[in-house]
């Protein structure tokens, strides 16, 4: 049985290919609203989003991800906007209620047409002298932990196919 919900699960894939042209705006906050909405343990909501549309921060941003990324290039993959959620570690569940806020947002920008893209190492950002001075010159006060950034565009190309789920994945007991 699918319906909508369903179909979009399965349907996301990782985009990694975008065009340059800015995401409207009533699409990224209604992409932020998912997130916001997203299960959090002991209905704290530790989980903020930095959303950066603006293109010296978001290249500045690529390029702190990039001294993490072993692989060269470009880490954002074009995107022209990034949200990154960043979550209080006072928060026992802080890991987990980040990473939900991801999965809403990632799936809630294919439900709108946009292609999207976890990337790692927000971690590694915001632990970094230059990360804690991106936060602070936006005001962002707190011990928060980078849990992921979210790459958000128009696709520039149709999504790869699934590939086959692995077997044994599922234990009936």
């Amino acid at each position: 049985m699918q319906n909508e919900v369903i179909k979009t699960i399965i349907e996301r894939r990782s985009c990694k290919s975008f065009l340059p042209d800015a995401v409207d705006a009533q699409l990224i906050d209604t992409i932020i609203e998912a997130g916001l909405y997203a299960p959090n343990g002991r209905g704290l909501q530790s989980p903020i989003i930095l959303a950066v549309t603006d293109k010296a921060l978001r290249d500045r941003l690529e390029a702190l991800n990039s001294k993490f990324f072993a692989k060269g290039g470009s880490p954002f993959y074009g995107a022209p906007a990034v949200l990154i959620v960043l979550a209080d570690k006072s928060a026992p569940t802080y890991l987990y209620d980040g990473s939900l806020v991801m999965g809403n947002m990632l799936l809630a920008a294919h439900s709108l047409g946009l292609g999207s893209c976890w990337i790692h190492r927000a971690k590694q950002m915001f632990e970094s002298e230059e990360g804690k001075q991106i936060l602070a010159e936006l005001g962002i006060e707190g011990d928060y932990e980078g849990i992921g950034n979210c790459v958000i565009g128009y696709p520039a190309g149709e999504p790869k196919q699934a590939a086959p789920r692995r077997e044994g994945r599922v234990v009936k007991a």
